[in-house]
């Protein structure tokens, strides 16, 4: 329903992760029976977790072992990797620069011109170490260095802006990137995004996209709903993008994914995010935080080194224990940062849901002190959930 803001203007309630609560029903199954599998066009994997295409994420070594671990990584073409021969000098200046000269470094470091050569060679690294090279593209580096990310072989492209759109109004001169035609020509899967929007999924969806990612702003480094004032709770944000899913797979039989993007910390941040119609999640700050990642303990927006309006901050999220433990286990800590993999089997298990299918339909409800409800001495003392 409708909440008038004023004269004229009406809104639309919308709701975080933070607001809504996972209620059991009348089944429960054993974890180990969970199948957490998620499919992207010809790419399969057991463990429904995309490691953000950030410089601080994922490089050719994380992509290789996430791809081990039954996850994936994405590499960002138009960031570190493909400016630099040795991107560990640039990785080692960012991590120790103050935080007020953070932006205009990174700005100077950017400007660094993107090399077609290190394209492909990061591309061949990761698949000649057994790696899936799944990469990420703004819709201008799409239209630039597609043919090159097609000829290098990769597996999976994702073309990734704030917000992606069918209808793009350009300047004169300006020739936008066709998604329908790009998708058309790839050799590979193509996953279109970021959006928040039921027409706009469908449209996607319509061009041939393979999967869509939903959020605007939600992530850890992000400050795109502050500098832009854009965004939509991802809650509601990803059951509206699911509900264009189910509606197109009903007219057309085919399945595009939906892939929550950001907003994500914990276990349950990503069962809720499932339960809300997502068939996989895109994280980063959480990744971040392995030992193996190369930000050096720390985590920054894609939009921070814009030399216009940066949207982006770099944060310190420190080293928790490896990236295996953070995917797969054991935990070695108690605020669910740790083996989400677990976590995600473990809700499967309590709400009775043998599959992802089943649950994207397990209920949920507006539950607002679900995360402070009874936690007063984990608050005083910022343990477990009051960290």
């Amino acid at each position: 329903m409708d909440i008038v803001i004023g004269r004229g203007k009406r809104a639309r309630r919308a709701y975080g992760f933070d607001e809504i609560a996972l209620a059991p029903g009348g089944r429960t199954i054993d974890p180990s029976l969970a199948d957490t599998r998620m499919t992207i066009g010809n790419l399969t994997r057991d463990v429904p977790i995309i490691a953000s295409a950030m410089d601080g994420v994922v490089d050719v070594e994380m992509a290789v072992r996430l791809s081990e671990l039954g996850a994936m990584g994405v590499l960002n073409l138009e960031g570190i990797q493909t400016r630099y021969d040795d991107p560990n000098p640039i990785l080692d200046r960012i991590a120790a620069v103050n935080k007020d000269e953070f932006v205009p470094l990174m700005q100077e470091l950017y400007a660094e011109p993107i090399r077609e050569d290190l394209i492909t060679k990061r591309i061949q690294e990761i698949k000649t170490a057994g790696g899936i090279a799944a990469v990420s593209l703004t819709p201008a580096g799409a239209s630039k260095f597609g043919g090159i990310v097609a000829e290098a072989g990769a597996d999976i492209v994702f073309v990734q802006a704030t917000v992606v759109s069918t209808e793009h109004l350009s300047p004169d001169g300006v020739i936008p990137l066709d998604l329908e035609k790009f998708c058309a020509e790839m050799p590979m899967p193509v996953a279109l995004g970021n959006c928040v929007t039921y027409d706009v999924t469908m449209k996607l969806m319509q061009a041939g996209a393979a999967a869509i990612m939903v959020g605007i702003g939600p992530g850890a480094a992000c400050t795109s709903r502050g500098v832009l004032g854009v965004g939509v709770p991802q809650a509601t944000a990803v059951a509206d993008c699911a509900a264009a899913r189910d509606d197109y797979f009903a007219e057309t039989g085919h399945y595009v994914a939906i892939i929550a993007d950001g907003g994500l910390v914990t276990g349950g941040d990503i069962c809720k995010c499932i339960a809300c119609g997502a068939d996989g999640v895109m994280i980063g700050s959480p990744i971040a935080r392995a030992a193996e990642a190369p930000g050096r303990g720390y985590h920054w927006g894609m939009a921070t080194p814009s030399p216009v309006l940066p949207r982006g901050t770099r944060i310190r999220v420190g080293s928790t224990g490896t990236i295996e433990q953070i995917l797969r286990g054991p935990a070695k800590l108690d605020d669910g940062t740790h083996n989400l993999l677990g976590a995600l089997q473990t809700s499967m298990g309590t709400l009775g849901a043998k599959d992802i299918k089943e649950m994207q339909q397990v209920d949920v409800t507006i539950a607002p002190s679900l995360l402070t409800e009874g936690k007063v001495y984990q608050k005083a003392q910022q343990l477990g959930m009051g960290k």
